[in-house]
């Protein structure tokens, strides 16, 4: 791997285009897509038959692509926030590039489904607080909230004929619950279905029992008849798909041995896919309704089929994202009938060669949640021993400095794709280990609730023993340049690994991470408060101590490395204050902060919780490579210095 050739590494890396949120037009011939091949987000088609693309937008999308796309009739609706805070307006673009908003109100606005003709929109919203299930009828111009619940209601689908959505919710008193509920949405036709409520506006909702208490059931899509809806649930442990049949009430369960997650019905009705996650890497599956599966043929990697929009091309293709640790993503049409791919929008890869990327190297290890190293802050006993999953990837640099790189979520996971942020750490001679700690989803219901009530305590060792673990198998990696880089979640797991495990760590930077869990528990929006922050740890009343405990700021003066801060001022989900806090605490404990000091402090303006454009990138980037090469160092020669 060899970067030599390059003029500025950081900006050419930063700076080579992405695709996001691809979706397939209702009549099929068209994809809309986010890409920023001129340097910016904009919206872009690309004709089905040719692979012909045009842009649509001038600057009227955002410039951070985290939120999808939907197609109404033969529009495109698009989220639009102010600066990266996600307090998102939903705004339509037709083909030509005209754009006009269509549902501007208070909070947080997802889009979740849209009716045939494109003049119902149906979304969640933070409006009124929590999150719930509203319509809008763009004729009458008119928004009615159709749910009113404490917890969050979302996952909303229309079913073909417009007259029901489903949707989930919890009203169980058990926190780890979530039900799938059906409720009519316009006056019934004649015909033989079951009423889902006696009323037309969505008030009386009924729940369809699916899957056992405790468990998390969601709705998926309506097939195109109207008669069954695909669903999931983690009764069994590991995500599965069901067909529910409203005319009987039963359910059909398919796969359960790996972790399968449901994304449509195909049009024929007797088809459907899913998302098989199995060793961190993701593959489409074609399931028929016999129970026959049939894994798409594709090189081990992720591969990913539109979540939130239409993915079926015709009756043979299907619209397919293709990427693996070394190779960034392409969009394909994949062929259902001989296997055969063709490519629609092709990788960029700017003044590099694939080969220039490392690949990922998938092992396990047995962690008991406590590893070698003297525990600062908290002093646990030995948890259940469980495997864990992480993936190394070799900078080639000898000796080579490791940098340890915690995911967000902590409902998530790093999987074997293309990631730009390890790519250029790499690319500066850094080693990167990435950690599927207990928590992390692909691994079923169980190990997800290993996380509960625990934020700071196994999984935090689990992944302080696979840095144990890589430096004791690779004698290549440098135990003395050591450090830890996180964001969101994994910016929560930077400051507590550099308080928790002082001895392990020669740097740390903490982004957009928590640092005082009862203030974010106060300040985030409503619906993070209660599906992430009480269902994983109750309320700061209820468990006060754990909330003091295990927060990061309780315990600043074990930190003996020097840290990096780095947080948006427009962060919503993790507000900005929960790195003032942490950098007012240390100040008070006498540390010096500046630029070579004991902690150095950014905040980035216009952006929220992370950002996708690729300014921003480039000047994260810049933050990044500028405090390692001070704090850290490699013996690489930068091409652009």
């Amino acid at each position: 791997m060899r970067f030599d050739d390059v003029d500025d590494v950081l900006e050419e890396l930063a700076g080579l285009p992405s695709f996001h949120h691809p979706t397939v037009s209702p009549d099929g011939s068209t994809v809309a897509v986010y890409y920023d091949g001129s340097g910016r987000n904009e919206l872009h088609l690309i004709d089905t038959d040719t692979g012909e693309s045009r842009r649509v937008t001038d600057g009227e999308v955002p410039r951070n692509a985290r939120w999808w796309l939907k197609w109404g009739d033969d529009e495109v609706f698009f989220h639009m926030d102010e600066g990266g805070n996600e307090q998102n307006d939903i705004h339509v673009v037709d083909r030509e590039g005209n754009t006009e908003p269509v549902v501007e109100q208070a909070g947080q606005n997802a889009l979740q489904a849209v009716s045939d003709d494109g003049r119902v929109l149906y979304f969640g919203s933070s409006r009124d607080g929590q999150m719930n299930v509203y319509r809008h009828d763009r004729d009458a111009d008119e928004t009615t909230k159709l749910t009113d619940y404490e917890r969050a209601a979302g996952s909303t689908t229309l079913s073909p004929d417009g007259e029901r959505i489903a949707f989930s919710t919890n009203e169980a008193d058990d926190f780890e619950n979530q039900d799938v509920y059906v409720a009519s949405v316009a006056p019934r036709a004649t015909g033989g279905r079951p009423p889902a409520g006696d009323d037309a506006d969505g008030s009386t909702p009924r729940n369809l029992d699916i899957g056992e208490t405790g468990a998390e059931a969601s709705p998926v899509d309506f097939s195109p008849d109207g008669d069954r809806l695909l669903v999931s649930d983690n009764s069994e442990d590991v995500s599965r798909a069901g067909v529910y049949e409203f005319e009987s009430g039963e359910v059909t369960w398919y796969g359960g041995e790996s972790e399968e997650s449901p994304v449509a019905f195909l049009d024929d009705g007797e088809r459907f896919l899913v998302h098989r996650t199995r060793e961190a890497a993701v593959a489409p599956v074609v399931y028929d309704l016999d129970g026959d599966a049939r894994e798409l043929d594709l090189p081990e990697g992720v591969a990913t089929l539109s979540g939130t929009g239409r993915t079926q091309i015709d009756d043979d293709r299907l619209l397919v994202s293709h990427t693996t640790p070394s190779t960034r993503p392409d969009l394909l049409a994949y062929d259902l009938t001989d296997d055969t791919t063709e490519t629609l929008l092709a990788a960029d890869y700017g003044p590099f060669d694939p080969d220039n990327f490392a690949d990922a190297a998938f092992f396990t290890f047995e962690s008991d949640g406590v590893p070698e190293t003297r525990q600062a802050a908290v002093e646990h006993d030995a948890y259940d021993t469980l495997e864990i999953e992480g993936l190394l990837y070799d900078s080639g640099e000898r000796p080579s400095p490791l940098i340890v790189n915690p995911h967000g979520g902590p409902r998530a996971a790093d999987h074997r794709n293309f990631d730009l942020y390890t790519q250029f750490l790499v690319s500066r001679g850094y080693s990167v280990l990435q950690v599927n700690y207990r928590g992390s989803t692909g691994r079923g219901r169980e190990f997800v609730r290993e996380l509960y009530d625990d934020w700071g305590g196994a999984e935090q060792g689990d992944v302080a023993v696979a840095a144990e673990h890589v430096l004791a198998e690779h004698d290549y990696l440098d135990s003395d340049r050591v450090v830890v880089f996180g964001g969101s979640y994994g910016g929560y797991s930077a400051y507590w690994q550099t308080v928790q495990y002082p001895d392990l760590y020669d740097a740390g930077i903490a982004w957009i991470g928590l640092t005082e869990l009862e203030r974010m528990f106060e300040t985030t929006m409503p619906h993070f408060r209660t599906e992430l922050m009480e269902k994983n740890l109750g309320t700061p009343e209820e468990h006060p101590e754990l909330y003091r405990e295990r927060s990061p700021v309780e315990h600043a003066a074990n930190l003996d490395c020097p840290l990096l801060l780095v947080h948006g001022v427009n962060d919503r989900r993790v507000p900005v204050e929960q790195a003032r806090l942490y950098r007012d605490r240390l100040e008070e404990l006498g540390y010096e902060g500046g630029e070579g000091e004991e902690f150095e402090y950014v905040e980035l303006g216009e952006e929220g919780h992370a950002s996708s454009d690729i300014d921003q990138k480039i000047r994260l980037f810049r933050i990044l490579d500028d405090f390692l090469d001070r704090r850290v160092g490699t013996t690489v020669v930068r091409a652009d210095d």
